[in-house]
């Protein structure tokens, strides 16, 4: 595990729930966090989330790249198992090129809506397995190796990526069961844990480098993070009022689902609660923030990243 001395935190600000309304909006966003000192920005991946919403992650987090020189994003979480994991490979690539250095690719199985897999022809059923095939393809071909797989549900013959991302881009592996976690310890650069307790995060952890070891990898520098929605406000009241409309409006279910492992109140109170998951090995904190306005959401997870280095 890393120590203490090691560690570098990475704070990230997801783009609003909402999106923008405007280019100058999102921009004026994009240099607002970079100018506060945050290390990246988040996009989730959705094809066509419930009753159709979403956005592409690749393309939402290349578009805010372009948007500022030098600050980082970070898909989380990459629906691999929707894509072929060649197109995939050449998408990330092509980002690397123009912004190198600055990508980490999330990847996840999904599952909060089976029809988002069923309309591209996917059996929700083996999401696992088509994400555990891809990154088979993946990952070698963005190291520059040559792959010919023919698997059960991919073919890649013969087939390699030019360029390959210089520096490599990190890949972490998000996702709440033992099997995710696992994956992260084959096939990923850290678990990219979400909704649990700083306990089974530390689990989680344990499990993601004892199977990485059982595999033979034991030169991974890891990257374990944790991914969380948090309401700003100056009392856990304020937040709590912020927050849960945005999240039931998001995922068509009562905010009392999700209370328990969503953060509220000032910077203070979510630093509080977010320091255990730094002292159980997190380096990556992404954090879907909701405030009264996009300039408190800043301020407020810049005050948050103050208290947790």
């Amino acid at each position: 595990m890393t120590t203490d001395s090691e560690r570098q935190l990475r704070i990230g600000l997801s783009i609003p729930p909402a999106g923008f309304t405007s280019h100058d909006e999102a921009a004026a966003y994009v240099h607002g966090a970079a100018d506060a000192g945050l290390d990246h920005l988040v996009s989730a991946d959705h094809i066509a989330f419930f009753d159709g919403r979403g956005k592409d992650g690749l393309m939402t987090v290349s578009w805010l790249a372009g948007l500022h020189p030098t600050i980082e994003v970070y898909v989380g979480v990459y629906l691999l198992a929707l894509r072929h994991p060649v197109a995939v490979a050449r998408q990330v690539a092509t980002l690397a090129e123009h912004a190198p250095g600055r990508l980490t690719l999330g990847i996840g199985v999904g599952g909060e809506d089976r029809h988002e897999m069923e309309v591209v022809g996917v059996d929700p059923t083996t999401r696992g397995r088509r994400t555990d095939e891809a990154l088979e393809i993946l990952r070698p071909l963005l190291i520059g190796e040559l792959v010919d797989h023919h698997g059960d549900f991919y073919d890649a013959p013969q087939v390699s990526i030019r360029p390959i991302p210089s520096p490599p881009v990190p890949i972490t592996v998000g996702g709440r069961s033992n099997a995710a976690v696992e994956r992260a310890g084959r096939q990923g650069d850290g678990w990219l844990a979400s909704w649990c307790s700083p306990r089974r995060f530390t689990e989680g952890v344990a499990l993601a480098e004892l199977t990485a070891a059982e595999a033979g990898r034991t030169d991974v520098t890891w990257r374990h993070g944790y991914q969380v929605w948090v309401g700003l406000g100056d009392s856990p009241t304020e937040g709590s009022a912020l927050l849960s409309p945005a999240m039931e409006r998001f995922y068509g279910v009562p905010y009392s689902a999700f209370e328990r492992y969503s953060p509220v109140g000032t910077p203070a109170d979510i630093a509080e609660w977010l320091r255990p998951f730094v002292q159980a090995g997190a380096l990556d904190f992404n954090l879907a923030a909701v405030a009264g306005s996009d300039e408190e959401r800043i301020a407020g997870v810049a005050e948050l990243r103050d208290l947790l280095d």
